[in-house]
């Protein structure tokens, strides 16, 4: 083996979690594409939906769309994050994120979560398309080219329902205080790794030392 080359680490996990309309998940895009790229070679990389906010066919009070809308504008401003704001004006908002989650996970089944991830989040801060309507979804199922029907039969499956109750609730027992959150699985034991919005490199020192770090303590 050549000096310095990466060992991928089998007996490890990186778990990142998120939520497809979770606005600090888009922020941290840019930097978490390029430090999962970075971590492809070391170890396998999970992804595990959190799910911010239950079903709900209500739509969102004024006042808390008004508050999320501030919470674009503050990202924004941080961090220079793009959003299109006729999301506000063009739809009816609902406080639900629970089907864009079903739908990382139906994609998953056929081997598309990163791409649904990446159209969910394209069509919520982008095209201003709201991913809590079943109809969205769909659209963007065809658009990724998934098969169709098997993924609007997999979204209303009581199957898919129990895998998303299972994921939520993994996600709950791991270390973490929100979304995006990043967890390193290492020899049994759940390390919570640092998230920096601008600068993954924090991140893969902590991860590279607990890979390195083969003791039992």
């Amino acid at each position: 083996m050549a000096q310095g080359a990466v060992v991928m680490n089998t007996e490890s996990e990186f778990i990142y979690i998120h939520d497809p309309m979770c606005s600090w998940c888009w922020a941290h895009k840019p930097v978490w594409d390029r430090f999962a790229a970075e971590l492809a070679d070391r170890v396998t990389v999970r992804y595990c939906v959190g799910g911010l906010a239950p079903d709900s066919d209500e739509v969102m009070p004024v006042a808390q769309q008004q508050a999320i809308a501030g919470y674009w504008h503050q990202i924004q401003g941080r961090l220079g994050t793009e959003f299109n704001f006729d999301f506000w004006t063009e739809n009816e908002p609902r406080r639900s994120t629970y089907p864009a989650c079903r739908a990382v996970i139906a994609a998953s089944w056929q081997q598309a979560e990163l791409a649904m991830i990446s159209a969910l989040q394209s069509a919520y801060y982008l095209r201003a398309l709201n991913p809590s309507n079943v109809e969205v979804l769909q659209q963007l199922a065809e658009e990724i080219g998934l098969d169709s029907a098997r993924f609007a039969a997999d979204l209303a499956s009581p199957e898919l329902q129990q895998a998303l109750t299972v994921e939520l609730n993994f996600a709950r027992s791991l270390p973490i205080e929100g979304f995006p959150s990043m967890v390193l699985l290492h020899r049994g034991r759940y390390h919570s790794i640092a998230l920096n919005y601008q600068d993954y490199s924090g991140a893969l020192q902590q991860v590279v030392e607990l890979l390195e770090n083969t003791s039992e303590s």
